[in-house]
């Protein structure tokens, strides 16, 4: 009967070392945490359950990677087969190990971002409304609006007046 394959997430706890064995074969080991969550109807929270502890080894190409990629504290997927259980921990051959992507980013060696891609993501800033501006002095000489124009663009255009020329209503402050 062949092991079943299983899926982990958990957060690396140990640096991974890379060895070779006499026949030049890499082979990397480290080791990982998983922490289940359980909600508990009585509080109606979620809580930490039980960590269980695996030792993972990586063969070949998958170990050479891995020991350049991880380090102590990084949250990854782990997929692979259950060799043996030990010593309260259970021991991965893993086939594959992908980063978790909820608490950071990752870059592949084919598409390194520039260097401005390494700043935080941050929301745009607040449009501030502009600063009140001091009043102008009211402009004389030919072309100048008149001086009703600066007394009530000045004031807020808060009525509404009659044109001097034919008695229509201007309709100011809208």
């Amino acid at each position: 009967m062949a092991p079943s394959i299983t899926h982990v997430s958990g957060t690396v706890t140990s640096d991974a070392e890379c060895r070779f064995t006499e026949s030049g074969i890499a082979v990397c080991r480290f080791r990982l945490t998983q922490t289940p969550s359980q909600w508990d109807a009585g509080t109606r929270q979620w809580r930490d359950g039980t960590p269980i502890s695996y030792v993972c080894t990586a063969w070949r190409n998958l170990a050479r990677n891995t020991a350049e990629s991880l380090t102590a504290g990084v949250t990854i997927l782990a997929k692979g087969r259950i060799t043996e259980i030990k010593d309260n921990s259970i021991y991965l051959s893993v086939d594959d190990i992908g980063i978790s992507l909820r608490q950071r980013i990752a870059y592949t060696q084919a598409s390194l971002p520039s260097p401005a891609a390494t700043a935080p993501v941050t929301p745009p800033p607040t449009p501030q409304p502009d600063p009140p501006s001091a009043p102008r002095p009211p402009a004389t000489g030919p072309g100048s609006p008149p001086a009703w124009w600066e007394e009530h663009r000045s004031s807020g255009w808060s009525d509404t007046r009659t044109s001097a020329a034919d008695g229509t209503p201007l309709h100011l402050g809208r």
